[in-house]
């Protein structure tokens, strides 16, 4: 998951133009709206490193936390897309699924370290 999201945030970066479809808004930012889409891109990247600095020092369960707060980023996604009538299946597909898969994954972590943590 992170590094999925380190390479999608560094595709906002790099061509911003071509990612911008696959977000699900209906149209293209005018005037010097672009320029959001690299801040998207940026922030993709940062949460990216940061799941990956928990992941690789072991600190499973902050990790967990970390994915359940991210995960209110992606279902902001989702609702941006569907208050600025983008694209429906976008925003449900990628962003809703997306944030549901890191709540899951988030909660399977907590409940995992829990156990670990009772045992042990």
């Amino acid at each position: 998951m992170a590094l999925f999201a380190l390479w999608f945030g560094t595709e906002f970066i790099l061509s911003p133009e071509a990612m911008a479809p696959g977000f699900g808004l209906p149209s293209w930012p005018s005037g010097d709206g672009g320029g959001f889409l690299i801040v998207k891109g940026i922030r993709d990247v940062f949460m990216a490193l940061g799941l990956g600095v928990l992941l690789v020092t072991g600190h499973r369960r902050a990790l967990g936390w970390v994915l359940l707060v991210e995960a209110f980023v992606a279902y902001g996604d989702m609702t941006t897309v569907l208050v600025h009538q983008g694209s429906v299946a976008t925003a449900l597909g990628v962003h809703g699924l997306t944030a549901t898969l890191m709540v899951v994954n988030g909660l399977l972590l907590l409940r995992e370290t829990r156990r670990r943590g009772a045992r042990g």
